[in-house]
């Protein structure tokens, strides 16, 4: 597995910022519901092993796999391009005109993919709707999760809004750290094994991942669990998304940037 230097990480991080900005908007709706979709697939797999063997951490060992295909695929996941573009801004590779383009529109298409995927889901889990998502483990587990990422904000009020918000810095410093780990390896079974292991680590932990919740709150709600369009947006959507960015930009695309980045000793 050949490894690369921390400084060539981040001319390709660099690279793929600039890159990631120039795509037309016709590419990045197409490839981030194709990245919104496939972390649904990943989410139910990893909430369906969790409840086979009783085990949550199972779950997390599982979920890297949505993570990796779209990695490998090149496909357009808002999250880690909060922390790939803001750096080719710095970098003058990019203009801030389209780092806002990529992110409204790759943010419209994972959550198109991720909605999508959950009523597919939903559908076949339910058979049409003639089993009750009550009788079935995994559809409890995914209710609960879904009514925890919103009631329970609700509830602590504005308490709550920062519990998202820290929780989601928390997350996608590990999301972020996957994307660029991607780097680290010049062999898909290096690229593999080093993306696993941050994203392993913030699923295990339960952190909020903004894209994971627009598969997961969105099927509670068809499942029955009792949230409302505004609760999602309100207690989940909105501070974690802005949580997300944060973490991402900051603590992976600029603390990498100024520690590696060949202008480094200017900024």
């Amino acid at each position: 597995m050949a490894y690369v230097k921390p400084e060539e990480i981040v001319e390709n991080m660099l690279q793929a910022g600039a890159k990631k900005a120039g795509l037309p908007v016709r590419q990045l709706l197409i490839r981030g519901f194709l990245a919104g979709a496939f972390l649904g697939y990943a989410t139910t797999l990893a909430i369906l092993t969790a409840t086979q063997t009783g085990w949550g951490m199972a779950g997390a060992l599982v979920f890297p796999v949505g993570f990796v295909m779209i990695v490998l695929l090149g496909l357009e996941l808002a999250t880690g391009n909060f922390a790939l573009i803001p750096i080719a801004v710095k970098a003058q590779r990019t203009s801030l005109g389209r780092l806002f383009v990529n992110w409204t529109w790759v943010l419209i298409g994972n959550l198109i993919g991720s909605v999508a995927y959950a009523y597919l889901y939903c559908i076949v889990a339910t058979k049409m709707g003639t089993i009750d998502p009550e009788t079935i483990p995994a559809l409890q587990r995914t209710i609960a999760i879904a009514e925890t990422k919103t009631l329970e904000y609700a509830k602590l009020g504005f308490d709550g809004t920062i519990t998202a918000f820290t929780s989601a810095i928390l997350c996608n410093w590990m999301v972020t750290l996957g994307a660029v780990m991607a780097f680290t390896s010049s062999t898909t079974a290096g690229k593999i094994a080093a993306m696993w292991l941050p994203i392993m680590t913030f699923f295990g932990l339960g952190y909020e991942h903004a894209i994971v919740n627009m598969f997961v709150i969105p099927a509670g709600m068809w499942l029955g669990a009792d949230i409302t369009v505004a609760d999602w947006w309100l207690w989940n959507g909105l501070p974690v998304i802005a949580g997300n960015l944060f973490g991402g930009m900051m603590f992976t695309g600029f603390m990498l940037y100024w520690s590696y980045g060949r202008t480094s000793h200017q900024d």
